[in-house]
């Protein structure tokens, strides 16, 4: 379980270093391309807007194609916008590059604690609920001193570069970790979730935690579009 919350946990890291990466690489950003005040605060923010829709639409293929493998894309999406922003050659592709990693940043902050939520008994789901956020922190302060370590080359696309290996590692560690219960469950795979469940609790907490997820999707019924919450 302690690998498993590690793994997913790392999807928190990238949210905090491809958030924070940009405040020492804007320094030279800003020289290479000469960019003026408006285009920096672009190059800033785009981020947030590929954020707010990766977070606003990454649920419909979660629930189609569960959690696992939506947690995998994003680590192709992260790993995408690192590199293309590491390689960009002018301002435009530099903005995309950013979009693209702000998809991923979005994407994680829906879904990490979501998989790690449905992974983990009820006694330990807090504490790798926190974990994610605090990986989010370990994340920012890394990227800051990533920027530190290489603001004397002032090589910009290393800071960016360096966001590579987490997310590559977090790739392949989504793929090889298990799907969540909860979803199992809810796609009639019963027999899956409980082998799931079995390898981080007893089989009494497996019916009950079973049992519980049936509870919990009578209660909240069909899922509701978006536009049908107001």
């Amino acid at each position: 379980l302690r690998r498993w919350g590690a793994v997913a946990a790392v999807g928190g890291f990238l949210f905090g270093y491809d958030t924070g990466v940009i405040s020492g690489a804007l320094l030279f950003i800003k020289q290479d391309f000469t960019l003026n005040s408006f285009e920096q605060g672009l190059v800033v923010s785009i981020l947030l807007l590929g954020a707010m829709l990766g977070a606003l639409f990454v649920n419909k293929p979660a629930d189609r194609y569960g959690r696992r493998a939506t947690l995998a894309a994003v680590g192709v999406i992260y790993t995408i916008g690192i590199a293309a922003a590491a390689a960009a050659p002018d301002f435009g592709f530099l903005l995309g590059a950013r979009f693209v990693m702000g998809l991923g940043v979005g994407a994680a902050s829906a879904m990490v604690p979501l998989y790690l939520s449905e992974i983990a008994p009820s006694n330990v789901r807090g504490a790798l609920v926190s974990l994610n956020q605090l990986m989010i922190t370990i994340g920012i302060v890394v990227s800051y001193l990533i920027d530190l370590i290489f603001t004397s080359s002032a090589d910009w696309r290393a800071m960016f570069a360096i966001g590579a290996i987490p997310s590559v590692l977090f790739l392949i560690g989504m793929l090889r970790m298990p799907e969540t219960p909860a979803w199992l469950d809810s796609k009639g795979r019963t027999d899956d979730a409980r082998d799931v469940l079995n390898q981080v609790t007893d089989e009494a907490t497996t019916e009950e935690m079973l049992s519980g997820y049936r509870r919990l999707r009578e209660q909240a019924g069909p899922r509701k579009k978006l536009w049908q919450i107001w």
